[in-house]
């Protein structure tokens, strides 16, 4: 497992952690079932607070991303694949709206909008 922390951003570092775990457990890159470092180690191995690596775990356990085993440690859990898509598509119809809203009021049509959308995906 690999976490990034940015301490330049404004996203606090729980957050940073629980995005980072969250999309790893999403696009599969962490089984089921796996093992995640415990809050300690991954306090030490990230230089933070224990508090905070805490509060990350409490964070996906709350939405389901994770199983803590009192004695045991934490791990990942269960998850229904199309659920998670269909989070996940709500999520980008969202921010695609905020796009066509921004582009409506900046007085942008549909043709001006694709492109840029078509540039930015076989850029990435």
């Amino acid at each position: 497992m690999r976490i990034l922390i940015s301490n330049s951003s404004d996203e606090p570092i729980y957050t940073q952690i629980f995005n980072q775990i969250k999309a790893q457990i999403i696009k599969g890159e962490l089984d089921a079932g796996e093992l995640l470092p415990s809050i300690r180690g991954l306090a030490k191995d990230l230089q933070i607070s224990v508090i905070t690596s805490k509060r990350a775990y409490e964070e996906l356990e709350r939405e389901g991303f994770v199983e803590t085993i009192p004695g045991k440690g934490s791990y990942v859990a269960p998850q229904n694949k199309e659920l998670i898509r269909e989070q996940r598509l709500r999520i980008i119809e969202g921010s695609l709206m905020d796009v066509v809203r921004e582009g409506k009021l900046m007085g942008l049509n549909y043709e001006e909008i694709e492109e840029m959308l078509r540039i930015m995906y076989e850029e990435e």
